[in-house]
């Protein structure tokens, strides 16, 4: 969680504003600030005020504890912006009805008013709404899977800042082995800090399942499972007949919507998450050209100094050492702060592939069972026209790569 606490001192027992310390901004997607306590004149009623912004979401649950010393006092008779679903804004009130939960001195308390985003750590909340799905670049770049252009509305979920690192996937898997997950792969990856990779579909879904138990083991969260075989939570073996239960709220794959939505970070119609071109300044992905001096995508602008090759790897990343993979999170944040949509490592989504249809949609999961299914975001060995928001890869879910097909990051619902 985002919480952002603020303590104070004594209030004045009848005075007009007291204008008590107020919270120091912080880079925590959630500030309260310009806080402030005052008791009504002839009354036990304390108007608390305060201003609290957000990057995360426009409403944030809050809460308001009051102490006498080290003894906490029942505030329960509050009113007014407290509570969930508080909308963010400055002037906000609370009031207390202090006669009614204490008997002695209001003078003698302390007040520490947190405000909570209710986004889980390391992810951000994608809001619910609807986004153009498709190719929508001018003239048309793309492949014919990536059209019909067509409304989806995706309803608000939390999807991962990150792709999966080594480390984190490591840590995970060896809970998950002792713990009936026995057949989870150990996965490769360039080093801790970087994208986990060389693993499949299947692999992902069950390490979804085993980091939900392992969190709910460790960090005292109460997570479902969302993936279960046969009623039962999917722990080993590959298996077709896998069933996402997308009401829970343990950690999953995103479906293609969700993906392609939370990639254009809120900007319509561009080819990559940021506009309508890409250089190696934004992204891990491989420069392209047929004569080895100009660049074979006109939207592709990275500069090719006194290099002839026609694969031209990030030189910040190509150093000799295969895979040339990035630590994730090495390039700007899009605008809904998720890093690496583009290029670094494919990521699998949990959709079996089907077509477009020309009609809206709403929270799209894929075609009916097949064989392939669909995974997106490019990669360090990849072109800039597969890093684009619309393009659609397919391939198998037994299969795993060592050039950056096989990575992911994980989403949760609400």
């Amino acid at each position: 969680m985002n919480p952002t606490s603020v303590s104070h001192p004594k209030s004045c027992l009848l005075a007009a504003l007291a204008v008590l310390l107020a919270a120091t901004p912080t880079q925590a997607e959630v500030s309260v600030t310009n806080v402030a306590v005052a008791q009504r004149p002839g009354t036990k009623l304390m108007d608390i005020t305060y201003d609290v912004t957000s990057t995360a979401t426009t409403t944030v649950a809050v809460t308001l504890a009051v102490t006498n010393g080290p003894a906490t006092v029942g505030a329960s008779s509050l009113t007014g912006a407290v509570g969930p679903g508080v909308a963010i804004g400055t002037g906000k009130t609370i009031v207390w009805n202090a006669g009614a939960d204490w008997s002695g001195n209001v003078a003698a308390l302390n007040y520490t008013l947190t405000a909570d985003d209710g986004v889980p750590d390391g992810f951000a909340l994608i809001p619910a709404g609807s986004f153009e799905m498709g190719d929508q670049s001018s003239p048309l770049v793309g492949y014919s899977n990536e059209l019909p252009v067509h409304s989806v509305s995706v309803s608000a979920f939390y999807m991962a800042k990150y792709e999966v690192t080594k480390e984190l996937w490591d840590e995970v898997r060896a809970w998950g082995l002792t713990h009936g997950y026995t057949d989870l792969s150990a996965g490769k990856g360039k080093a801790a800090t970087h994208p986990v990779q060389t693993i499949t579909w299947y692999d992902m879904v069950k390490w979804c399942n085993a980091r939900t138990e392992y969190d709910n083991a460790t960090k005292g969260t109460t997570l479902t499972p969302c993936y279960t075989l046969s009623g039962s939570v999917y722990k080993a073996t590959d298996d077709d007949a896998v069933v996402c239960n997308w009401s829970a709220n343990g950690y999953r794959l995103p479906s293609e919507a969700e993906w392609e939505k939370a990639a254009r970070g809120g900007v319509a119609g561009k080819n990559f998450p940021w506009g309508d071109t890409i250089t190696h300044s934004q992204a891990n992905y491989c420069v392209y050209s047929n004569d080895g001096t100009t660049n074979y995508y006109s939207y592709d602008v990275t500069p090719r100094p006194g290099y002839t090759t026609n694969y031209y790897y990030h030189p910040s990343y190509n150093n000799g050492v295969y895979p040339h993979t990035s630590p994730v999170g090495s390039f700007t944040a899009n605008g809904y702060g998720l890093y690496d949509m583009a290029g670094n490592v494919w990521e699998w989504c949990w959709d079996w592939y089907g077509t477009y249809p020309s009609t809206s949609q709403t929270d799209p999961r894929g075609a009916a069972p097949g064989s392939i299914r669909v995974i997106r975001g490019g990669s360090w060995s990849g072109d800039a026209f597969i890093t684009r928001c619309a393009r659609r890869r397919i391939d198998w879910p037994s299969n795993a790569y060592n050039d950056g097909s096989g990575g992911f990051r994980v989403a949760r619902g609400q």
